[in-house]
């Protein structure tokens, strides 16, 4: 008798231990995120899952280009491109990203580009960002509430990279 209560001790600890372990990765390391909406489109789709990688700011700088998710309310969390850096002048005319005066290519807006039929995909405006704060946009730049509207990011809202795409699982891919 004695022998089976110390197994089921034994169990009791392992499963504890394995939980504290997960509820810790889940909140110090990595977050399941759910893409909800089409501003991201077509690089991620309406309810793709993602994991966000929580300590590449701790640990690093965002980089412009990387995929980041912030909050943007108290309730809502939205996953957007990096393109602007601390200090950068952002520029875009002519459907063309000029940062600090030179010409960027972004080739990841080359199928929405292709597929324009009048007008542009991005209007023309000015920014420029303040310290401690990015500039972000959704990939679907008509249909995208980012920096434009809601204005830089502060660098300390940033939950993490989301680099990741695991669900559905034919479209299992890292992503830049």
């Amino acid at each position: 008798m004695m022998a089976k209560k110390s197994e089921l001790w034994e169990w009791i600890k392992i499963i504890v231990i394995a939980a504290l372990l997960a509820a810790a990765i889940r909140y110090f390391l990595f977050t399941p995120i759910i893409v909800d909406g089409e501003s991201m489109m077509p690089t991620l789709e309406d309810r793709d899952r993602m994991i966000v990688n929580r300590l590449s700011y701790k640990v690093g700088e965002p980089k412009r280009f990387d995929i980041v998710v912030f909050h943007a309310t108290e309730e809502k969390d939205y996953i957007k491109r990096v393109i602007g850096l601390p200090g950068d002048k952002i520029e875009y005319k002519d459907d063309t990203l000029y940062i600090n005066g030179k010409k960027i290519d972004e080739p990841y807006l080359k199928e929405y580009k292709k597929e324009l039929i009048g007008g542009t995909l991005t209007d023309p405006f000015t920014v420029e960002v303040p310290k401690g704060h990015v500039f972000v946009m959704g990939d679907n730049r008509r249909y995208s509430k980012d920096s434009r509207h809601i204005g830089p990011i502060p660098i300390d809202e940033i939950l993490g990279k989301a680099n990741i795409i695991y669900w559905p699982l034919e479209d299992f891919r890292f992503i830049h």
